[in-house]
């Protein structure tokens, strides 16, 4: 006989389909998009690799959070599927960016270590509040581990920034700003091998 209608869900699967959890990601999303926009106006304006490295970095997470909505409720292999999907956007990002801060060091920059104090401030606070709001699925499946994982990966990826701007204005140099830009690509690199090896596995047992 075929499974109740009035069955419990798999618990991975009724935590997908939880109104918080959906609700999280929304207010993850328009965060990350309004974040985006404000960061790469600042990045190119402050001459900053950092800046910039971490608004294609809320650019590539608020499409992440539109991939979870989009598969929430799905069979664990479609969620597993999406989550390769977004461990795959991690890694090229993470290449970008390495490659744009050698890019950097050949040609030359000179960030301005003010906006990008400012800007990586107000950074942390909204990936804080984010991180915040989604810890309690910190240890759910590997779709819901790579949004947990995205958020964390910001809000270091943020404090760096701002160690970064102190440390080009400290030493007048562009080298922290660029040196920040290629760990921020080693997070991004390490992040995709996490959500790629739990997904593999998701798919196997599926």
């Amino acid at each position: 006989m075929g499974k109740s209608c009035c069955e419990t869900p798999e618990p991975d699967v009724a935590a997908h389909n939880n109104p918080r959890w959906r609700l999280i990601l929304w207010i993850a999303l328009v965060a990350n998009a309004a974040m985006f926009v404000v960061e790469i106006i600042a990045g190119v304006a402050a001459d900053s690799r950092a800046l910039q490295a971490d608004a294609l970095d809320f650019f590539g997470d608020a499409a992440n959070y539109a991939i979870s909505l989009g598969v929430a409720g799905m069979a664990l292999a479609w969620r597993a599927r999406a989550a390769l999907v977004k461990a795959a956007t991690m890694l090229a990002f993470g290449l970008w960016v390495i490659g744009y801060a050698i890019y950097g060091f050949a040609v030359g920059s000179s960030p301005e270590p003010e906006t990008m104090g400012i800007i990586g401030a107000l950074a942390l606070v909204v990936n804080m509040i984010v991180a915040l709001l989604l810890f309690r699925y910190r240890e759910g499946d590997a779709n819901m581990r790579s949004v947990w994982i995205c958020s964390r990966n910001d809000a270091i990826g943020n404090i760096a920034v701002l160690v970064a701007a102190f440390g080009v204005f400290g030493t007048g140099q562009a080298w922290p700003d660029l040196l920040v830009a290629s760990i921020m690509a080693g997070l991004a690199i390490w992040g995709s091998i996490e959500v790629f090896t739990q997904a593999r596995r998701e798919l196997a047992h599926g």
